[in-house]
Formats: structure tokens, C-alpha cells, sequence
């Protein structure tokens, strides 16, 4: 049986959407590669699957979660002779922003179904919000690309806007406030990431994983099609066991399948789209 959180999609007021890897960036490139140079800058090696394991958290805190790590935290000992401190982290972070602002834009094409679930939300006069765990200086390169393929939010709460960012709840909470949103059951988050997901959990959300468009799958939409059907079945298994573990209500592999998913909490029935449960 499902867990059915609303009784109709017209008790729901907002859909808050993470960025990369949910909404735009399939496969969540963007910052892999900038994670690793930025390290290299400072003579450390990394792999992308460090720089995978703690996505959707604000961009200082991933690289101190980084840092941290045994073997990067070693190699920085070794090379510089002493723990790594924050005071490395900010230098590593100064880096690390600026060339992501270079590159990002390149990610910035929106998932496929993404302009037609839009359009169904706007039907049902459902508000559109995001947060990011990218900066504001990141993200004024990202707006623009997406504004041109029809998507622009009503409000954006990013990685520096507060004090706190993610998992804690305080981005739902300025979303609540700039979309005039309440209460949080009415409200549902839709990230690809742990952190994203634990966001939306500690608002008290409704939340919703996707699977195969974010961090954990890592692959384009061309990779995906290359893939056997147990490869994407293994890669959309692994997703969800993460976001589930999160505390995820539902996993829906795209945000194409969103409207599926609101229409079916809506009949109370799971006939048109496959959920995990919590």
C-alpha cells in the first residue's frame, strides 16, 4: 500500500525543486570534474566517486566532507605535513567557486519531460520553488540558460543565502515564506541527493527521490540508453536504496514521472507509475 501523505493534488501548494541532477544536468556533472581540479591545485588526487559521495550538500561543507575523508586526508598529511584544517577548506572552496561559475552553464540543459511536468503543475496552480547547494554566484550562470528553456522558478534559496543550509530546513522554510506556502505536509521536495532529500524531511515535506537523472546513477541520458535493462534496473536500485535511507516518501526515476506520481497519491492507487515505499 502506498503512504499517502495528501488525499488530492489540490491540497498541494508547492513543489520545491533541487537543481542539478533533478532539474537540470542529468547525470550531475557539473561539479564532478571541478571538485578534482580544485583539489589538484593543491597537489591532491581525487576520484570522482569521492567527489559523488557527498552531493547536495552547500559547497563548503562537501569539500570539508571531502577533506575528511581517510585517503584524501592522508594525502594532504602527507603532502603538507598536518591535518588539514578550515582554513584549507576556504582556500580549496576559493578555487572551487569560480570555476564552477566557468563551467556550469555548459550543464545547465534542462531534464527531458521536464517543460511538460512544469506546465501540468501550473494546470493544477501548483507553486514552483528551488534550493540549491550551489552559491548565488554560481547559480546568476545557471538562471539565464534555464529561463530560455522555459523554466524559471518563483524563488531561489541558495547555498549562501542562510546562515544554515542543508540537511537542516531553514530552505524550505525561506521558500515557505517567498512562495506565502504552508503547512510543510502541503509542500513537497524533489532532490537526487541525501542531504536534498533530508531538507525536505526536516521541514516536515512530503519528499520525493529521483533515481535515474541525479548523482547516484551518474550517467547521461545516452549512457542509460547504452545500458541492459538489469544495469539500469542495478543503477535505479542503488538510487533509491540511498534516498529511501534519507527518509524519501516516493521514488520516481525522472521528474517527468512527477505528474504520474501526484495523479496516483491522488487516486490512492499505484496503476500508473512504479513507487518505492518508505
Amino acid at each position: 500500500m502506498l503512504q499517502v501523505h495528501a488525499q488530492n493534488t489540490s491540497e498541494i501548494k508547492a513543489v520545491i525543486f533541487d537543481w542539478a541532477g533533478t532539474m537540470i544536468d542529468f547525470g550531475s556533472f557539473a561539479p564532478m570534474g571541478v571538485f578534482i581540479e580544485a583539489f589538484a591545485e593543491f597537489g591532491i588526487t581525487t576520484m570522482i566517486e569521492e567527489a559523488r559521495s557527498s552531493m547536495g550538500m552547500p559547497k563548503w561543507h562537501h569539500i570539508k566532507a571531502m577533506i575528511e575523508m581517510p585517503s584524501i586526508n592522508e594525502a594532504w598529511r602527507k603532502k603538507y605535513g598536518t591535518a588539514p584544517s578550515d582554513k584549507d577548506v576556504d582556500k580549496i572552496y576559493e578555487v572551487f567557486v569560480p570555476m564552477n561559475e566557468k563551467v556550469v552553464a555548459q550543464y545547465a540543459t534542462l531534464v527531458p519531460g521536464a517543460t511538460d511536468m512544469l506546465d501540468y503543475l501550473k494546470e493544477k496552480n501548483i507553486k514552483v520553488g528551488s534550493t540549491t547547494g550551489y552559491t548565488r554566484s554560481i547559480m546568476e550562470n545557471v538562471l539565464p540558460i534555464a529561463a530560455e528553456q522555459g523554466y524559471s522558478p518563483e524563488n531561489l534559496v541558495c547555498s549562501d543565502d542562510l546562515k544554515e543550509g542543508r540537511p537542516g530546513p531553514l530552505g524550505i522554510y525561506k521558500c515557505m515564506v517567498d512562495l506565502a506556502v504552508y503547512p510543510a505536509e502541503t509542500i513537497i521536495k524533489v532532490d537526487d541527493t541525501e542531504p536534498g532529500i533530508a531538507e525536505g524531511v526536516s521541514a516536515g515535506c512530503i519528499t520525493v527521490g529521483v533515481s535515474l537523472s541525479g548523482n547516484y546513477a551518474g550517467k547521461t541520458p545516452a549512457e542509460l540508453d547504452a545500458l541492459a535493462p538489469e544495469e539500469v534496473a542495478a543503477l535505479r536500485e542503488k538510487a533509491t536504496a540511498k534516498l529511501l535511507n534519507a527518509g524519501a516518501d516516493y521514488v520516481i526515476d525522472t521528474v517527468a514521472d512527477l505528474p504520474a506520481l501526484l495523479d496516483t497519491i491522488a487516486r490512492k492507487t499505484d496503476a500508473s507509475v512504479t513507487i518505492d515505499e518508505r
